[in-house]
């Protein structure tokens, strides 16, 4: 199952399927600096949390390779740079501060040393984080499996699949390890507007893997909900603040309200590196907002009026309270608030 690499490193450069080409085609673009791959998680090559972390964490390395025989001086503020330049890319998606977080610490570590010396620790570093990702990722599937019964239909929003990771995924990744462990699971998938992330990725994931998976409008998720068709809902997660709230692609929250109306599960599928301890709620979670050219049309063709005012927020906060379970390497926490978040990151 997904066999596929989101991001890879090959020859000296950081590789990245162009997530914006598919389902159409197959591509990978490639990447030489810090600022080349800041452009490219603005740009939505990549997106997914713990992509975007990954990614972040191989534009430092990038530029350490890069600089690695200039002066001193040079060596350090170019690295500042980088990272500043990364850190500006995406707001919400806090996997990306904390990517950064564990690559200035290596760097601070490898204080005094020379400069080919630092850039082959964070290149290794990079690696690391790559690597830990696509491992707990399998365990946080291992872990959701386990809620899902033989014949259970999914929903799921947005992309969180192994596009939006290094592999495997997180709430895709329940599924796969459910299908793994020989439960049938048929999912529907919201096509996610604006972006259609749902439509383009996540059918086209599920297709390689031959899951049965159905695109649905995303406004007619209330509907098969109130006939008794979906048994559960698995998204991922950008941020999950201190008390439990979610953020997460914007339409989420609307699916959250209408699965605690017809009493369906409500999971969140993340690693602990998306929980950010330092926001009390989810009322403090930056939401980023896109132009308005991703919803008045896409490509050549417009369907919105010349001149109508319009706004594109691509995330939305869901309170704890509708979240029946966050998913995580460390286990399944049900009904998640503040002290069972701090507990778990203890």
């Amino acid at each position: 199952m997904a066999s596929f690499e989101t991001l890879r490193w090959r020859d000296g450069r950081l590789e990245m399927v162009d997530q914006r080409a598919l389902p159409a085609r197959y591509v990978y673009l490639s990447f030489d600096s810090a600022q080349a791959v800041a452009d490219g998680i603005r740009n939505m090559v990549v997106r997914g949390a713990p992509a975007i972390g990954c990614a972040a964490a191989y534009g430092v390395a990038l530029e350490a390779v890069r600089l690695k025989d200039v002066r001193p001086g040079d060596f350090r503020s170019g690295l500042e740079l980088a990272f500043v330049a990364l850190a500006k890319s995406r707001p919400t998606a806090v996997n990306l501060f904390w990517a950064l977080g564990r690559m200035r610490e290596k760097l601070k570590a490898s204080d005094g040393t020379d400069q080919r010396t630092v850039a082959a620790v964070l290149l290794a570093e990079a690696h690391a984080i790559l690597e830990e990702d696509v491992r707990l990722n399998r365990r946080m599937g291992e872990h959701g499996a386990v809620l899902l019964s033989d014949g259970a239909c999914v929903l799921t929003h947005c992309n969180a699949g192994a596009l939006a990771t290094a592999g495997h995924g997180t709430a895709l990744g329940v599924i796969r390890s459910a299908v793994a462990a020989g439960k049938r699971i048929r999912v529907f998938v919201g096509e996610t507007r604006p972006f259609l992330q749902g439509a383009r990725l996540t059918a086209w994931e599920l297709q390689q893997d031959g899951i049965p998976v159905t695109l649905i409008a995303d406004s007619s998720a209330g509907h098969l909900m109130n006939r008794g068709e979906i048994d559960a809902v698995i998204v991922g997660a950008d941020r999950v603040a201190a008390n439990g709230d979610v953020a997460n692609k914007i339409g989420t929250y609307g699916i959250a309200v209408l699965a605690q109306r017809h009493a369906i599960p409500f999971y969140v599928a993340c690693p602990l590196s998306t929980v950010d301890p330092g926001v009390a709620s989810g009322a403090e979670i930056p939401i980023e907002e896109r132009g308005a050219d991703e919803i008045v049309g896409y490509g050549e063709t417009r369907w919105a009026p010349e001149g109508v005012a319009a706004r594109n927020p691509v995330f939305d906060v869901t309170p704890a309270a509708l979240v029946t379970a966050l998913i995580t390497e460390k286990g399944v926490m049900t009904a998640p608030d503040r002290y069972k978040i701090r507990r778990l990151c203890e």
